[in-house]
């Protein structure tokens, strides 16, 4: 009995339907478009009577929705190994030679047997990772703390853009550590690129000597990218997702970095970025602790400062306002480059959010 991979072409409606049944039989049931739009590529492996015995998908470096057949007749160990391999020769083909997966937990050693290494794990599902560069990789080109740092603290932040509020977080941190770590998410999703918040974070704390600024790479992105084909609850999935963000940042990055303490802003607005903070609390300590500062309000009003009112402002062109909410570099960079924002806004980017 011989398999073959073929690809599945997703835009062909009897395809599609065939391979949601294949995986709603498995238990695989959630093809929500902000899931199933972002796939580049699906490949199917048929027996020799053309019938579909597995399948799996890529999306960027990312592998999901994988499932394979198990008849009893022992083949589904063969048939998983096969779809991967072929998965990961795809993603070498289109360059990619650093490989995540997100799953369900029992899927964990049949992982593992073919390589991955897993960075963080949660009751609802995992993350794997195969390939260079990695994890390690990654924590070998950070700025190390200085011998001399007792106590070490980070931030993660978005920053879109870089607001007097920020700021505020930072500096309570570097006043109350030796050495402060922070990270900036790594995603181009935001109407400011990561190059340009990471610029303008690096700008807006270049006079905190014990301030260390760093692009999150794939370690640290907006946790609600995180594939959850795996989970029906909609709730359940963001706490995965939280979750599983919150696990990554203790194992991989806190714990071999010396990090002791990790600052959060209140969020008064946002319930997700809420619920985020919540899980933060609930996983981190005791070995990190999470310190909660109450958001920068504007001297003249009880307006909290926030990235989503400058986007607004920028929007408008209403510049004049911009000095309450965001240090100098900021305004100067936004200033400079108006007329790009605003194209990029008119075009269709959502600067609705944090």
């Amino acid at each position: 009995m011989t398999d073959t991979i073929r690809d599945i072409y997703l835009n062909n409606p009897v395809s599609k339907k065939a391979w949601q049944q294949f995986l709603a039989d498995r238990g695989i049931t959630v093809f929500a478009d902000k899931e199933v739009d972002t796939i580049d590529q699906t490949l199917g492996l048929y027996d020799d009577r053309d019938q579909l015995v597995g399948t799996g998908s890529i999306a960027g470096k990312t592998i999901k929705y994988i499932a394979v057949l198990d008849d009893g007749s022992g083949a589904s160990g063969a048939r998983f190994n096969q779809v991967v391999s072929a998965l990961e020769m795809a993603l070498a083909q289109a360059g990619h030679f650093q490989i995540f997966v997100f799953t369900k937990p029992q899927y964990q050693q049949s992982f593992e047997h073919v390589g991955f290494n897993t960075l963080a794990k949660t009751d609802y599902g995992l993350i794997l990772e195969k390939g260079t560069p990695n994890i390690t990789t990654y924590r070998a080109n950070l700025p190390k703390k200085p011998e001399s740092a007792q106590t070490v603290a980070s931030i993660v932040m978005n920053a879109n853009p870089f607001t007097k509020g920020h700021r505020y977080l930072v500096e309570q941190a570097a006043q109350q550590n030796d050495f402060v770590y922070v990270f900036v998410v790594n995603q181009d999703v935001s109407l400011f690129a990561t190059a340009e918040r990471t610029k303008l974070v690096q700008e807006g704390t270049a006079d905190l000597d014990n301030v260390v600024v760093v692009n999150g790479g794939d370690y640290m992105v907006s946790y609600l990218s995180f594939p959850a084909y795996f989970i029906k609850d909609q709730d359940q999935a963001i706490r995965y997702q939280t979750a599983l963000d919150a696990s990554l940042f203790k194992e991989q990055i806190a714990k071999p970095l010396g990090i002791q303490t990790r600052y959060l802003g209140t969020e008064p607005k946002s319930h997700t970025t809420a619920l985020y903070n919540e899980t933060l609390m609930a996983i981190l300590p005791p070995e990190v602790t999470v310190k909660e500062v109450p958001r920068l309000t504007q001297t003249d009003s009880e307006q909290v400062v926030t990235a989503t009112a400058v986007r607004a402002l920028i929007k408008e062109g209403q510049l004049d306002q911009l000095t309450h909410l965001v240090p100098k570099t900021t305004a100067k960079f936004i200033q400079d480059h108006l007329a790009e924002l605003q194209n990029r806004i008119t075009k269709g980017q959502n600067i609705n959010g944090n």
